[in-house]
Formats: C-alpha cells, structure tokens, sequence
C-alpha cells in the first residue's frame, strides 16, 4: 500500500492521467487504485482528449501534466476540458514553473516533484470538498 490516509468517498467516474513518463504515470495510476478511483491514463494529451470526446464514460477528475509531447500542453487542454465539461476537476503537473495566473482556474498545480501526501490532498480536495480525508 502506497496511500497512508482514509476517508476517500467512492469515486464516481473515471480518473484520467496524462503523462509522458512511464514510471511516474504508473505510479499515479497506483495512486488513484488505491484511493478507489479508476485511471485511465495517456502518454499526450492529443490522445486522452480524442478519448474523452469518444468516449461514453464518465469523468471526475483529469490529471495532466503541461509539459508532454504532442499537439496539446497541459494547461489547454485542461481549458478544453473546462469549456466542454466544467464538473470535470483537474490537476495540473509540471516540472517546470508554471505561473500561477495561466494555471486554469479552479484546477490544482502540483509543482514536480510533488509529494504523495500533496497529491492525494489535491484529489480529495477537488473530488470530495469538504470532507476530510486522515493519515491512516
């Protein structure tokens, strides 16, 4: 077990990741299985929004990180998503500095490298607001 906190209410909809690297990607994924979430996750971002528009599932959350290969960097297409699916939360990642006036409003920044605990506290804060997640 990777998560020391409780208190996650079930995820309703899908967790969708997007990351270029494959071992920080998996441990997302790891991360969001273990709070009871469902990830789906992508190497660019092209790929994950192609996925959303085909797709019939539904979504709570998207994890982007800005700086990934492709067509499309994090920050738009976390305001792609907003425009299309405003209930949709998300995070944005990046291991560059990100200033905070471009950083789409209501979403999250997680400066690289994060910490475990600031990652499941940004989930829970945007998936569950007001309710309190604890250390385990």
């Amino acid at each position: 077990m990777i998560v020391q906190w409780e208190g996650f209410l079930p995820i309703d909809g899908s967790v969708i990741v997007i990351e270029d690297d494959p071992t920080l990607r998996e441990l997302m994924e790891a991360i969001v299985s273990e709070v009871g979430g469902n990830a789906i996750s992508f190497g660019t971002a092209d790929e994950a929004l192609t996925y959303l528009l085909q797709s019939h599932e539904q979504c709570s959350l998207v994890i982007a990180d800005h700086g990934v290969p492709g067509q499309i960097q994090g920050i738009e297409f976390i305001e792609m998503v907003r425009s299309r699916w405003p209930s949709i939360s998300a995070i944005l990642t990046s291991g560059y500095l990100i200033d905070p006036e471009a950083v789409p409003t209501s979403s999250i920044y997680l400066h690289k490298p994060w910490s475990l605990d600031d990652f499941v506290i940004a989930m829970a804060t945007l998936l569950q607001p007001g309710i309190a997640i604890r250390k385990a």
